[in-house]
């Protein structure tokens, strides 16, 4: 099995690592998409989207727990009616939306459904609400009948001839009592269609039951207004070519929907727009026909949009019609519709960024994060990185206030996978080129010096020790006169050779190379690589090396070259040991009286016309394992006392 070492050189390493990235990117795209990202939606529309006040134009009655306190549940029909008949006699509202569906008669108040239908009959400016069904109708021969009678009412008019290919899940709608149906003239769908996390951040502006299409309630108020009866539809959107409107939509199956633009809440209320109850509408009824001063001066829903709801949330009668938005955990429905309308009618909507936005995005700081970790050093890149992140960040903060949502944890997210992946890359790489150094410094200086450079990185510095230790000195016999009868490569060839086989000899005794000199070798045995027997290794080093030596002359003659011989001397005693040169230019070296020693015992192989001299101190540690001849009284240069030296014959 391949090494992990040897797996993290491969370039196949590298790219599994990159496929790896993309995967786990992808993954967690997805992830953050799906779990996370709507969250962040929530939070940037809240904070920094939904600034502004609604307008207001619009305005809401709400059946509320006040309403409901004054008047008991379940109401008369006749009540909705009363509010309908104050808005329509003594007000002069420029739109009326009921947030309501009345699928049935109250059979118990007949004569309280045709008050009701009576007061809604001459209002033309208010449109009612009415909800398309998944289901098919039960008796399919009565709800057919119904539902083209319905269609040919409410149905509008649309150019689908650029529609997208999408099914709508829609069979059916409810009914409506016929004494309602035939008073209403407008009607529009109040469906809402929340979130796969539960949450309301889209609105259905345009709906098609079985080949019909209907508008939305707050849709069929603005065509209403406009005096529009057509519009059309070209892949997801939706187009009023009257008044240029656009909205920007996606078509699915529940229809064509838009994300909405949500206004700030009033006050500590969970309303964004101004709130009447209609407990005080009612109420204001009654003073008024009594000739008295009403609660609520009907002058002020002059020339108002005005949307009829409930949401009574003290009762366990079913009133509370909230649901989870951006801006609140229990939204009231009648506020979303009324918030509809005025993305419709002043034309703000929430715009998403495409996919291929999303994609581009996350690839450009995936980039430019990557870019800055390999371009800058660890703790600048790491700088640039955070600085990047804020001012996305805020480039986020930016869009959402312009009501343009984009990612905003996603690429963060990816940003933070592509920096771990890129240091680990480029801590990766670091770390294949110091192995590359190490390996080229490692053929001008020995590998065990480079190790214990690298091992003392921290405390590289001039100095060193005094220790016991063996040196060895080689020398190439007749080298001069040789080098005057070949070329200079020819020369360096038999050198290279010969160094190369007997550089892993003294690897291999735990000698370490201490410098060429020429054609002469120098090799340090007990530094820096610790070993009791330093003085034996060198001399079974040395032995080996005379070997080789032999094999190579044998070579060397039958390739026509020269004969080589080598002289080696070996000496043991005290030197030190460690760095010298200047704070800028290190040297690891040997220097001492013994160093000197060992060279010029080389050089008298010279004169007794031997190969292998050490001197008596190595010898003290080797005789036990040598076979010598015994020079006596030598006088070496620069010593005033005579010493013997010996020579080695065999070592056992």
């Amino acid at each position: 099995m391949a090494s992990l070492k040897s797996i993290v050189k491969s370039k196949a390493f590298f790219i599994y690592s990159f496929l790896m990235y993309l995967f786990l990117s992808f993954v967690m795209m997805i992830a953050l998409w799906q779990y996370v990202e709507m969250k962040a939606y929530n939070h940037m529309v809240k904070t920094y989207s939904a600034v502004d006040s609604a307008p207001e134009s619009t305005v809401l009655i709400v059946i509320d727990d006040k309403a409901v306190s004054k008047h008991r549940w379940p109401w008369k029909r006749e009540l909705y009616g009363q509010i309908f008949e104050y808005l329509n006699k003594y007000s002069s509202p420029s739109l009326i939306g009921f947030d309501a569906i009345l699928a049935s008669s109250d059979l118990e108040n007949i004569q309280s459904d045709i008050n009701l239908y009576k007061s809604i009959h001459p209002i033309k400016n208010l449109t009612a609400g009415f909800t398309p069904y998944y289901d098919d109708f039960a008796d399919k021969n009565k709800g057919n009948a119904f539902l083209e009678k319905f269609a040919a009412k409410y149905a509008i008019n649309v150019d689908d001839s650029k529609k997208s290919d999408v099914k709508t899940f829609y069979n059916s709608l409810n009914y409506m009592p016929d004494g309602y149906f035939n008073s209403l003239y407008n009607a529009g769908t109040v469906n809402v269609i929340k979130d796969d996390d539960g949450y309301l951040r889209r609105s259905i502006n345009l709906s098609e039951v079985k080949g019909k299409y209907y508008p939305s309630l707050a849709l069929r108020m603005y065509m209403l207004r406009h005096q529009v009866e057509n519009i059309s539809v070209e892949g997801g959107k939706i187009n009023i070519k009257e008044t240029n409107m656009v909205i920007p939509s996606d078509l699915s199956g529940y229809g064509y929907r838009n994300y909405t633009k949500y206004y700030k809440l009033i006050g500590d209320s969970e309303y964004t727009h101004k709130k009447y109850s209609a407990g005080d509408i009612l109420e204001s009824l009654e003073l008024i026909k009594a000739g008295k001063k009403p609660v609520i001066n009907p002058k002020e829903f002059d020339g108002k949009v005005v949307f009829v709801g409930a949401n009574a949330k003290a009762t366990a009668l079913g009133l509370e019609d909230a649901l989870p938005t951006p801006m609140l955990d229990k939204h009231p429905g009648v506020d979303f519709q009324a918030t509809n309308f005025d993305n419709i009618n002043n034309n703000q909507f929430m715009k998403m960024s495409s996919l291929t936005q999303d994609f581009l995005t996350i690839l450009l700081i995936g980039a430019l994060t990557f870019f800055l970790i390999y371009k800058f050093s660890f703790v600048k890149s790491l700088l640039l990185i955070v600085v990047m992140g804020i001012l996305y960040y805020l480039y986020t903060i930016l869009c959402y206030k312009h009501n343009f949502a984009v990612n905003v944890i996603t690429p963060l997210a990816l940003q933070l996978v592509t920096m771990v992946f890129a240091y680990s890359y480029r801590f990766i790489l670091e770390g294949r080129n110091k192995e590359k150094i190490k390996n080229a410094m490692g053929k001008y200086l020995s590998q065990d010096i480079m190790k214990n450079v690298v091992k003392n990185i921290d405390d590289i510095k001039l100095g060193g020790k005094r220790a016991i230790v063996t040196v060895l000195f080689a020398d190439i016999r007749g080298f001069t006169s040789m080098s005057e009868k070949m070329t200079a490569e020819e020369v360096s060839l038999i050198l290279n050779e010969y160094f190369s086989e007997i550089e892993p000899i003294i690897t291999r005794h735990n000698g370490v190379i201490n410098k060429f000199i020429g054609d002469a070798v120098m090799a340090i045995f007990g530094e820096p690589i610790f070993d009791i027997n330093h003085a034996q290794n060198a001399v079974r080093c040395a032995y080996d090396m005379l070997k080789k030596v032999e094999e190579l002359q044998d070579k060397w003659i039958k390739e026509g070259k020269p004969k080589i011989e080598i002289g080696i001397g070996i000496n043991t005693g005290e030197a030190f040991v460690g760095n010298i040169g200047s704070e800028k230019r290190l040297e690891y070296t040997v220097i001492g009286d013994m160093v000197n020693l060992a060279s010029r015992i080389e050089s008298y192989n010279k004169v007794y016309k031997t190969h292998f001299l050490i001197s008596s101190s190595t010898y003290d540690k080797v005789s036990d394992i040598v076979e010598t001849v015994k020079i006596s009284d030598v006088q070496i240069r620069g010593k005033e006392k005579r010493m013997d030296i010996y020579e080695v014959l065999k070592i056992s």
